[in-house]
């Protein structure tokens, strides 16, 4: 069984001005993805400034979810790192708190062989014991898993179970699936080719667009999974123009701005990470607006 099918949400992490996590508003957006048809909330990936939590943050951000999700969509929590002994313990608390899954980007900077690769992701997955995706995003990490390094640990470490894949390179998803064999559930990390990864048998995204258009983002999904092809390419096309300026400046800024926006006072970003410039924010809101997203 996938962990889950759909849209699940990289969701921000709301910060107070003071730049504390603001606990209260994450509460409220929790909510608001599941009432607006989120599929599983990812807590604490990229888009949740993970790399700026302590750790301490981080485990009690997770948790947070957690209890409040109380079970009605699953939760998937971001433990990666590049220390394998850090993203071990923390898999292993995200675990006992009762995640659903954990995911876990390839190690940045230090990267690591694809043997290490391997020998990093079973050992988290054999002490953690929870459904794991392996996270490939060699844009942020300089680290990329190989089609063959992805099967191997499909076919071989019982809890690699998925992989959201953030490449760009359609190419690279088609040989992991061959590759894979039907061994692997297969998430888009890219809001952009949500539809070409489902055609490839994907499960879904893993998704910023999420934070703001949750139904649609559900929608462009459900109605592929249904055999609605046309309007599933039509919706996907449609968040286009959208999702391009969500990804104007590094996310998570731009979206945060867009969660500003329409008046969610999810508060400031974390150095080295600043606020979005005014051209690109007048974009973004112009943007917005042409998809029917209420602003502020």
């Amino acid at each position: 069984m996938a962990i889950f099918e759909g849209a699940g949400v990289a969701l921000v992490t709301p910060m107070n001005e003071n730049l504390e996590v603001n606990y209260d508003k994450l509460e409220e957006l929790l909510e608001e993805q599941i009432a607006g048809g989120t599929d599983a909330i990812v807590i604490c990936g990229t888009t949740g400034e993970s790399a700026t939590l302590t750790e301490e943050e981080h485990m009690r951000t997770i948790r947070f979810a957690i209890d409040k999700v109380n079970h009605r969509i699953p939760v998937v929590a971001g433990t990666g790192s590049n220390s394998t002994a850090t993203a071990t313990q923390m898999s292993k608390e995200a675990a006992e708190a009762g995640a659903d899954g954990i995911l876990l980007v390839t190690p940045y900077y230090n990267k690591g062989t694809q043997n290490g690769l391997i020998k990093h992701y079973t050992t988290i997955t054999e002490e953690a014991k929870v459904p794991a995706i392996l996270y490939n995003v060699p844009s942020r990490t300089g680290c990329s898993l190989a089609a063959s390094t992805v099967a191997y640990l499909a076919k071989n470490a019982e809890y690699v179970t998925a992989i959201k894949e953030a490449s760009g390179d359609i190419s690279h998803v088609a040989d992991i699936m061959y590759a894979c064999d039907g061994a692997i559930d297969l998430y888009s990390g890219n809001d952009d080719q949500i539809v070409p990864i489902l055609s490839l048998g994907g499960k879904g995204v893993i998704s910023v667009l999420s934070n703001v258009a949750p139904k649609e983002t559900h929608d462009i999904v459900a109605l592929f999974l249904e055999g609605k092809i046309k309007e599933s390419r039509e919706l996907q096309l449609k968040a286009l123009p959208l999702v391009h300026a969500l990804f104007s400046e590094v996310n998570p800024i731009p979206v945060k701005a867009a969660l500003n926006l329409m008046g969610k006072e999810v508060g400031p970003l974390r150095l080295p990470l600043t606020e979005m410039e005014a051209a690109h924010q007048e974009v973004l809101a112009e943007e917005m607006k042409k998809f029917g997203i209420k602003l502020a």
